[in-house]
């Protein structure tokens, strides 16, 4: 759990008074008692927080420990896809909360609470010579992003990282912050001199002991609270380290932080806030996976085990209520029948057009499987391709030149992105489609694998595609592996999603019952050899539209109160 201010602690509190007036309960947890956030968790949410790392608050020449006279003026509102609203951070510079909200903006009117994300389709970034002013890709939610799985550990839509470290470095020596390539060393020495001439007396550190940065790093003053000295492991002096120590340090702590980010589990480590997860418990579901066992055997397993119930019990509405979703909390026979629609996988491939004309199979599960709803792989799921040929028109993206790894290796800054490996990247595929920008779109893994400039996640992603490679006598060279990284994209868990919408990499759909349009007519495409790269799992799915306000019953079963 995160640490709260004080005004949302008397919020929560005050709510907890009113409901508890009323006939229905709050949700109820399997482990009623909470422990406190360990030290570094704490202090990771105040660097989290901090505004003073961004390249805006560098150029301003502002004192560290003064606030600025004026503001970034993109922090001064949150984007949304309806109801714009005044910003949290306003009057500051950026920082990681301002595109991975969470309560900021609870009673704001079209807000509401967040999985770690913000509210718009592309999120705003402080403008500087290059000309942008939003990210090319929706802000994913940061809860449950690097909860332990047995495949590798992929971060960002594309898999551009393989540790939250450095994501978070990358993060704060990036665009996102201000910050252009060839700027990283400026970047890294200006944090350490945040870190090291805070004097904790900003409203921030009002919040976390109002001590330095320096004496929380530390960890030996008297002065510290216990619960916010750092073990060991965390700590640093950051008088006597280099600049780049102190920024290891950072990362360190602000990905302890997001580690922590988890929706709610039992002592078990089974997750259990949503209805889906009470449905499981009553009914003595399996509810994840054994030792072992990955998690498309599971999601298997579970359907038998749904299969051979002899008397269902469901999760009735009206016992229980929920504080943060404009829905009931329950999970009935049309919540069943979606569940049943989800996990259900194709006999046999070709589908028959009998088959195709029945609906009710999801295939769901190929790619949302587990107790996380997600493979944490990357799948081609036709949103590029649509955006695409939406705005340039139908058969465009098919038809868009896209080089092969030699011609792109040839002059790689005319196809990949900036980076102080490459800072002349045109970026041209890692963009969003415009009328008046033909040619540019986001091709995903594609501007990861292969690229020179990124070389951590190279030798993961390129078993994973040579994985995919059904000819055993095939190469799984780069080059021959690079058409297939073509619009592939991380998989998404689909835990609450009612606080994370819009939907996709690139934010395109508003609402659930769009996701599932699109499936229905990319399955098609599939079919019919209209989509590029084309994805087995999309040829197995037979969805008509009676089956979509099912599946959105029992996708809208997995919200839960996040806080």
């Amino acid at each position: 759990m995160r640490l709260l201010s004080p005004k949302w602690r008397i919020f929560l509190l005050l709510g907890l008074v009113l409901l508890a007036a009323c006939a229905s309960p709050l949700i109820p947890t399997e482990d009623e008692e909470e422990e406190a956030d360990p030290a570094q968790v704490a202090i990771g949410e105040r660097l989290f927080l901090e505004t003073r790392f961004a390249e805006f608050f560098f150029r301003s020449g502002n004192p560290i420990h003064s606030p600025l006279a004026a503001g970034d003026p993109v922090m001064a509102l949150t984007e949304s896809i309806g109801t714009e609203m005044p910003g949290p951070f306003a009057g500051q510079s950026m920082n990681c909360a301002a595109c991975h909200l969470v309560d900021q903006q609870l009673q704001a009117p079209g807000g509401g609470m967040r999985t770690y994300c913000d509210f718009t389709r592309r999120s705003p970034i402080p403008e500087r010579e290059d000309g942008r002013s939003a990210t090319p890709r929706n802000s994913p939610p940061l809860v449950n992003s690097s909860i332990p799985r047995s495949a590798d550990l992929f971060l960002h839509f594309d898999g551009e990282f393989t540790s939250m470290p450095d994501l978070v470095k990358g993060t704060l020596t990036g665009r996102n912050f201000g910050w252009l390539p060839g700027e990283e060393t400026a970047a890294i020495s200006h944090l350490a001199r945040v870190i090291r001439e805070d004097d904790g007396q900003n409203v921030l550190a009002q919040e976390f002991g109002a001590l330095p940065y320096r004496t929380l790093f530390q960890g030996t003053d008297s002065a510290i609270p216990r619960e916010l000295i750092l073990p060991e492991e965390f700590r640093l002096d950051v008088a006597a380290a280099s600049d780049e120590q102190v920024f290891e340090a950072v990362a360190k702590l602000i990905s302890a932080y997001v580690d922590n980010l988890i929706f709610a589990q039992n002592s078990l480590g089974e997750f259990s806030l949503t209805p889906f997860d009470r449905f499981l418990k009553i009914n003595s579901l399996p509810r994840g996976p054994n030792p072992g066992e990955t998690g498309l055997d599971y999601s298997r397993r579970l359907r038998t085990a749904l299969e051979k119930l002899q008397e269902i019990r469901f999760v009735e509405p009206g016992s229980i209520n929920f504080q943060f979703h404009d829905q009931e909390f329950v999970f009935g026979p049309e919540e069943l029948v979606g569940m049943k629609i989800f996990f259900r996988e194709p006999d046999a491939l070709p589908l028959s057009n009998e088959t195709i004309a029945a609906g009710k199979i999801g295939n769901c599960i190929a790619c949302h499987h587990g107790a996380n709803f997600s493979d944490f792989s990357f799948h081609n799921t036709g949103v590029t391709q649509s955006e695409y040929d939406e705005i340039h028109g139908p058969g465009s993206f098919q038809a868009l030149f896209i080089p092969g790894f030699a011609e792109r290796n040839a002059d790689p800054e005319a196809w990949l992105p900036a980076s102080s490996h490459f800072p002349g990247g045109s970026g041209v595929f890692l963009d969003a489609a415009a009328l008046d920008k033909p040619g540019h779109t986001d091709l995903g893994m594609w501007n990861v694998f292969g690229n020179p400039a990124l070389p951590k996640p190279q030798a993961a992603l390129r078993e994973l595609l040579c994985r995919r490679v059904s000819d055993p006598a095939a190469s799984c060279s780069v080059e021959a592996l690079l058409p297939l990284a073509l619009a592939l994209f991380k998989t998404p868990g689909l835990r609450d999603l009612g606080h994370s919408q819009p939907y996709m990499h690139n934010g395109a759909f508003d609402t659930l019952e769009s996701v599932i349009l699109h499936y229905i007519r990319f399955s098609d495409h599939a079919r019919s050899g209209r989509m590029r790269n084309t994805p087995s799992e999309f040829e197995g799915m037979a969805l008509r539209m009676e089956d979509m306000p099912l599946l959105v019953k029992f996708l809208q079963s997995l919200n839960e109160d996040y806080e």
